[in-house]
């Protein structure tokens, strides 16, 4: 792979760790209950984030561009209102995230160029690995946001310590 390919797909792969990275210290300082709270019924809980994110880049990496088969039922990703254990969704993720890395890892050029319809969107192997890198930062925020506004104080949410 050309040097310049290959220090983007570097920093994406950086960046779907530090995603999951905060997600897991999100996760970890909410109660169960809380992993499911929906501010109302048009809005989603983290445990439905977590179990959207394991869809969407499933499809996006694992199948897209890593050939796994994978048949998605995104509408049951949403539709979950409580259940899923907090640990065993944030195990679940972290196994799709590594899965992800591996198949970001042993990308080529030609991987990169190739062309992949997914979801009815047509992209580059380059734009569905950016789609899955921003995707996955979007709702990463979204989680960040909703363990600051529950767990307030108790959460100890500094990402950035040094800048203090």
């Amino acid at each position: 792979m050309s040097e310049a390919p290959t220090a983007r797909v570097r920093e994406e792969d950086r960046l779907l760790s530090e995603y999951l990275r905060k997600i897991e210290h999100c996760v970890g300082v909410l109660t169960p209950a809380e992993v499911w709270w929906r501010p109302n019924v048009q809005c989603n809980s983290v445990g439905n984030l977590l179990l959207h994110l394991c869809g969407n880049l499933s499809q996006w990496v694992l199948a897209g561009l890593g050939g796994a088969a994978f048949e998605r039922h995104r509408r049951e990703e949403f539709a979950a209102g409580e259940g899923g254990d907090p640990a065993a969704l944030v195990a679940r993720l972290r196994d799709v995230v590594t899965a992800c890395r591996a198949v970001v890892a042993r990308l080529t050029d030609d991987d990169l160029v190739r062309v992949h319809t997914i979801q009815g969107i047509t992209r580059t192997g380059t734009g569905v690995l950016l789609h899955a890198v921003e995707h996955m930062a979007y709702h990463t925020g979204q989680i960040v946001y909703v363990a600051k506004q529950l767990a307030g104080e108790r959460a100890e949410i500094e990402f950035y310590p040094h800048l203090k």
